[in-house]
């Protein structure tokens, strides 16, 4: 079965991130992709094109690279990349996480296997900058009336692990890029919405960075405002999740906020 695989790169992201991302996505893969497209995400580092142009040499026609002119960010710029896929399934992946050998082959399994599902999930396991593990796993509910309810407390799948049916983008239009550094929640609403049926398998497919800066690059002040009010005024309501639901996302909306080490602890227990 024939897939693509969808990722951005922005000029922060670290060149032997990329090229360990890239070496899951490829060499180590029981099942290869037909194609990868990359957006570059505004102009990048010489570190970051020499490493582009080596896999492009690698690759060939199998890996597409889109580049725009500035930076969009992540939801801008998987939107554009969406567009340049071309196969039935779209697998995403983030830059500088590490895809297990068998991810791609068991989700085009399952997918082929549960043709009503039109977005596949699985569990992480969590690294560090030198690849060791900080968190043996992370689970998230399996089926998809338990991911509804899930997520009246957080998303419910991990987003860099997911794979798509192309149809799940005409159903719901594509990234929204209203909700600051939320996209892949309004992703999840537009989903439930418009009737989309959603899954995770227990297996763990990616190995996701958690590095020393994890905690600070989600310390937001105009997403945490953004998305609670999107929660209590939207989400909540239209999804008839109720008081409790308004009380995770104002739980949420402090721990957001909250200084770094409060966030680690926290997240910690969460995850």
């Amino acid at each position: 079965m024939k897939f693509s695989v969808l990722l951005s790169i922005y000029h922060k992201e670290k060149s032997e991130y990329f090229d360990r991302c890239m070496q899951s996505i490829w060499d180590e893969q029981t099942v290869k992709p037909s194609e990868i497209v990359l957006i570059e995400d505004g102009k990048l580092t010489d570190n970051l094109y020499e490493i582009i142009d080596i896999w492009r040499n690698k690759l060939g026609n199998s890996f597409k690279v889109v580049s725009l002119e500035k930076n969009i960010g992540t939801g801008g710029a998987k939107k554009i990349g969406i567009e340049y896929c071309i196969f039935q399934y779209i697998a995403i992946m983030d830059t500088d996480d590490i895809a297990t050998y068998q991810r791609f082959e068991k989700q085009i399994q399952f997918l082929e296997e549960n043709q009503d599902v039109d977005v596949v999930g699985t569990y992480i396991k969590e690294i560090d900058e030198k690849e060791n593990i900080v968190k043996d796993v992370v689970k998230f509910p399996l089926t998809h009336d338990e991911l509804y309810k899930f997520f009246a407390k957080r998303d419910p799948l991990a987003h860099p692990t997911t794979m798509f049916r192309k149809s799940f983008f005409d159903k719901v239009g594509n990234y929204r890029t209203d909700l600051h550094l939320a996209e892949d929640t309004l992703l999840w609403y537009d989903g439930f919405l418009n009737g989309c049926k959603f899954a995770n398998i227990d297996y763990i497919g990616l190995n996701f960075r958690r590095t020393s800066d994890f905690y600070k690059r989600r310390a937001n002040i105009k997403k945490s405002i953004g998305l609670l009010k999107y929660r209590l005024f939207h989400i909540n309501r239209k999804l008839n999740y109720g008081l409790k639901a308004d009380i995770y996302a104002v739980a949420y909306f402090g721990i957001s906020i909250a200084p770094s080490f409060i966030k680690k602890i926290v997240y910690n227990k969460l995850r």
